[in-house]
């Protein structure tokens, strides 16, 4: 079995009798990415270039557009987006960060209390 004590996970049940179940950050933000790339017009999550060349090079537990501040059973987010041309940004805004929250809260048992949206670029479909 994999050694998880190196990872920053956080503890989402407990019970005396059956044990805990625990999720770990990289998830959290994997659902977040994954939930985010569900709304119509989000063309991709986007990162920053040190995440993308060191994800190249196979880094591991890199959540690409994905900040998260987990504080006991609050997690504030960050997202950085791609979206597509001809989308309204502010609609495609409020539909991820509902997505998320609604996500979530519903997958992890955790209170979603900021879903902040940076929009990186705009994907025109037009290649060179």
């Amino acid at each position: 079995m994999a050694d998880y004590n190196d990872r920053s996970t956080h503890v989402v049940y407990e019970s005396d009798s059956l044990g805990s179940v625990k999720i770990a950050d990289d998830v959290i933000a994997c659902i977040a990415g994954l939930a985010a790339t569900e709304v119509d017009g989000v063309d991709s999550m986007a990162g920053n270039v040190t995440k993308d060349i060191l994800s190249m090079l196979g880094a591991k537990n890199l959540q690409k557009g994905v900040k998260l501040d987990i504080n006991g059973d609050d997690i504030s987010l960050d997202l950085t987006l791609n979206v597509k041309y001809g989308y309204s940004i502010p609609e495609i805004s409020s539909a991820v960060q509902d997505r998320v929250k609604t996500t979530l809260e519903n997958m992890t048992g955790l209170h979603v209390t900021r879903v902040g949206i940076n929009i990186a670029g705009v994907n025109t479909g037009v290649t060179k």
